[in-house]
């Protein structure tokens, strides 16, 4: 079974684009909510309504004037609410912004999509514009009448549902400014990122296929990309198996997900026979503007190293964010070092393999996670120091058929000190393992 993580014969979930838009963008759940909370306000001006006709036709006139001075209260309590939903609004506006330019500065401009997509950001926007919007429809329902017989209606109901989304406000203002300032710490991001992951390792079948591939014969035709350029965020594994396995064939991906594909250059080699259908192959691929990490292994550990080359960079000189992401390499290079690499095979229900999908080998993803920082950390002995016990900690618990990457980083890491550090004592002292960097 090539389904690691997953339980027999399940599939990743293709990337809906509708659905990927939404969460990119900001307009869709206030929106969505304030066309919601409109159509709850007409409900409860309804059953306003109700509850005076009802009081009249009792002849309960002074339980009318009870509610007509409620009502008074209710329009100053509406008055207030409005304004101060305002102030609320801007404040949340200038801290998104003040995040947003610290993460994007500090520490990469890919993890700026942790606050876009979040959810707490996008409710707190959502329930801000709504109470202010209820509120002010509180306000043109409130009553001027004071002769009980002629009150239509006291926005009773509406006044207590103001009250509800008012504290809800409150509520999601504290939680937004909670994960706001978490999400400005470096060790939270690292963390979120780490998270990330795991769960699409945890959800991406993979299995070795070299002995597949060769058994695949050459290739009988080859797709296109016909769509617009971008990065090659995802594609729907059951489309393209399914249509693999009406014209009995197999089909290999040819782009890595992540990688950025032009209209016209091969996208799907056909082994077997003719390429399926363009109707087959409709809404099987996914291309964005940015990475995603649905489905691809490596963007989480290149926001890493990203992490840490901004922080070794001359403007911030922070080694010790670096040996915080050097950390989670670690911890993510140690999970799939016994972990078959190479390729995804997906087969049909009858166990036939109908697509290859391809994936990071091991070499790439060592490179990735190390070579950039090593090269910009030589200066400093605690990433040094923290990249000799990375190395280390990795040489032991990959097989031996796994370690040359690793001896290769390593040597090259002694041999870069070596030449950067004239004195013996501090080139000892720098290649000397230490998972604290210097503790």
């Amino acid at each position: 079974m090539t389904t690691g993580g997953l339980r027999e014969g399940r599939r990743p979930r293709a990337l809906s684009p509708l659905r990927e838009h939404l969460r990119d963008t900001f307009w869709f759940a206030p929106a969505a909510t304030m066309v919601l909370v409109f159509v709850v306000w007409t409900g409860a001006s309804s059953l306003d309504t109700r509850i005076v006709e009802t009081l009249q036709e009792a002849g309960e006139y002074d339980a009318i004037r009870d509610l007509v001075g409620i009502a008074e209260d209710a329009r100053t309590v509406a008055n207030t609410i409005s304004s101060a939903m305002m102030t609320f609004i801007g404040v949340v506006f200038s801290i998104s912004l003040v995040a947003v330019q610290m993460a994007s500065g500090q520490f990469t401009p890919r993890v700026v999509r942790f606050y876009v997509r979040s959810r707490i950001t996008k409710a707190t926007f959502a329930v801000f514009l709504s109470t202010f919007l209820l509120s002010l429809l509180v306000l043109t329902s409130a009553t001027v009448e004071t002769d009980p017989r002629r009150v239509t209606t006291v926005p009773l109901v509406q006044s207590l549902l103001m009250i509800v989304m008012l504290g809800l406000s409150l509520v999601l203002f504290v939680m937004y400014v909670n994960a706001t300032l978490r999400l400005m710490r470096v060790s939270h991001v690292i963390d979120r990122i780490t998270a990330e992951s795991f769960r699409m390792v945890a959800l991406m079948p993979t299995a070795g296929a070299s002995a597949a591939e060769q058994e695949l014969g050459p290739v009988t035709a080859w797709v296109a990309h016909r769509g617009r350029a971008g990065v090659l965020r995802d594609v729907n594994i059951s489309r393209l198996v399914k249509a693999a396995r009406q014209r009995g064939v197999v089909l290999r991906l040819v782009p890595r997900i992540g990688d950025f594909v032009v209209p016209g250059t091969p996208l799907l080699a056909v082994h077997g026979g003719p390429a399926p259908s363009v109707r087959s192959l409709s809404y099987t691929v996914s291309v964005g503007v940015e990475r995603t990490f649905h489905q691809d292994f490596a963007f989480g550990l290149r926001q890493l190293a990203d992490i840490g080359l901004r922080a070794l960079s001359p403007g911030v000189n922070d080694p010790t964010t670096a040996v915080q992401a050097v950390d989670r390499i670690v911890q993510f290079l140690a999970t799939l070092a016994r972990r078959p690499l190479h390729a995804s095979l997906h087969r049909d229900r009858q166990r036939a393999v109908r697509l290859v999908q391809p994936v990071p080998s091991w070499s790439e993803l060592v490179d990735l996670g190390f070579a950039e920082i090593r090269g910009a950390g030589i200066g400093s002995p605690q990433v040094t120091r923290r990249l000799v016990a990375a190395l280390d900690d990795l040489l032991l618990v990959a097989p031996e058929e796994r370690r040359p990457p690793l001896e290769r980083h390593r040597e090259l890491l002694a041999e870069a000190v070596r030449q950067a550090v004239p004195a013996a004592a501090d080139r000892d002292f720098a290649l000397r393992p230490d998972r604290q960097g210097i503790g």
